[in-house]
């Protein structure tokens, strides 16, 4: 590689690596205040654990990153290189576009390499280390779900209000417990002095407690009818109310995703299935999970291609464009990927119509980019 060569290498790289960089930071940052934050705030995970649910949460961004990554920095740094009339220079010199280009393919194509890596085996082992350390986490502090003066919702069917936890231990006071309908309307109010919290590890339940409560109970047919007086006894002690945190957490039994299977795990899986002969009447349904494993390949393989394809488009595309902006190179690349997702989610559209073979269709962005590239990429060297 001669001088040029690595002139131009080092700068799309270093311009990748920070364009990666940021994409990922992003991604894994909403990631993080959908599910990290609250729990944070709550005390429910440990800010040590939290730094390693972010690192897990990095691979998964990074499968994302990479594409759009390699694409703004082409774009960026071809535009600039080209503003300045730097290639212009190199073209007076005789030499063409492909060849300036040579190393931006180069690192493309080191870069779709790593990406398959990515992709098959280190962002789906995150996946599963990261939901699993999660859910291990919060099983360990079940009862920091309950955070006093607050009006708490995770729990399915039910509402809960403390108004205060002595010291964060399993002491209770003035608890509210709203029993909710499938409509969401209350129909069994109760209200206690104290109680203290069990967590069952058996059914992955918190288990209150109550002591000097009073029970109100409206009809469960039409809890909202108020010409009815409700029944509303005083009870001594009350320990019937379970709080479910499987809808938080897990059903306590680990389920891995299709799409979090390493490589090796998927092939094995889908060769399953395919060696399965399906029951009767349920054909169609064994054809659609058999195409939705091939359309997890198909995908994870389009992406590592991506990284490709678009270095592919942005080499003439920066050429032409002649933009030192970076703004103006982002959005450029924005709209490029946008375009390529909306594509992608059209094809995905159609893993219930198995027959219309959308884990071949799921190919189509890429040639569609490819095509795109190489008629500009003419363009430009005429």
């Amino acid at each position: 590689m001669n001088l040029l060569d690595r002139h131009i290498f080092k700068s799309v790289l270093f311009t990748c690596i920070g364009a990666v960089g940021l994409f990922a930071f992003v991604v894994a940052l909403a990631n993080f205040v959908r599910d990290l934050l609250g729990p944070l705030l709550a005390g429910q995970i440990s800010v040590g654990m939290m730094i390693r649910l972010i690192l897990l949460l990095f691979p998964f961004a990074v499968s994302y990153a990479l594409p759009m990554g390699i694409l703004t920095g082409v774009l960026l740094t071809l535009g600039r290189l080209s503003a300045d009339t730097e290639v212009t220079a190199m073209r007076a010199a005789g030499i063409s576009i492909v060849r300036i280009a040579r190393p931006v393919f180069i690192l493309a194509a080191l870069g779709g390499v790593a990406a398959l890596h990515v992709n098959f085996e280190s962002m789906p082992w995150a996946r599963v280390q990261y939901h699993q350390e999660f859910a291990e986490a919060l099983r360990k502090n079940p009862r920091n779900f309950i955070v006093p003066k607050t009006f708490i919702r995770d729990f399915k069917g039910v509402v809960v209000y403390v108004g205060d936890r002595p010291n964060n231990g399993d002491l209770l006071r003035d608890i509210w417990i709203w029993e909710l309908d499938a409509q969401g309307r209350a129909f069994r109010i109760v209200r206690a002095e104290s109680g203290r919290l069990d967590y069952d590890a058996a059914t992955n339940s918190i288990i209150p407690t109550l002591y000097r409560a009073k029970v109100e109970e409206r009809d469960e047919k039409n809890p909202e009818d108020f010409s009815k007086s409700p029944k509303a006894p005083s009870i001594e002690k009350a320990e019937e109310i379970r709080l479910s945190l499987g809808g938080y957490i897990g059903d306590g039994v680990f389920h891995v995703k299709p799409e979090w299977l390493r490589y090796q795990a998927l092939q094995e899986k889908r060769a399953a299935v395919d060696a399965t002969k399906p029951e009767p009447g349920h054909e169609k349904e064994h054809a659609r999970l058999s195409m939705e494993l091939a359309m997890i390949v198909s995908e994870k393989a389009n992406l590592s291609l991506a990284v490709f394809a678009f270095a592919f488009v942005a080499v003439p595309l920066g050429i032409k464009v002649s933009r030192r902006e970076t703004s103006a190179n982002l959005g450029v690349a924005v709209l490029l990927v946008l375009g390529f997702y909306i594509l992608i989610t059209m094809v995905k559209w159609l893993d219930r119509h198995p027959e219309y073979r959308p884990d071949l269709l799921m190919w189509v962005p890429n040639l569609i980019f490819l095509g795109f590239g190489f008629w500009l990429l003419r363009r430009v060297e005429r």
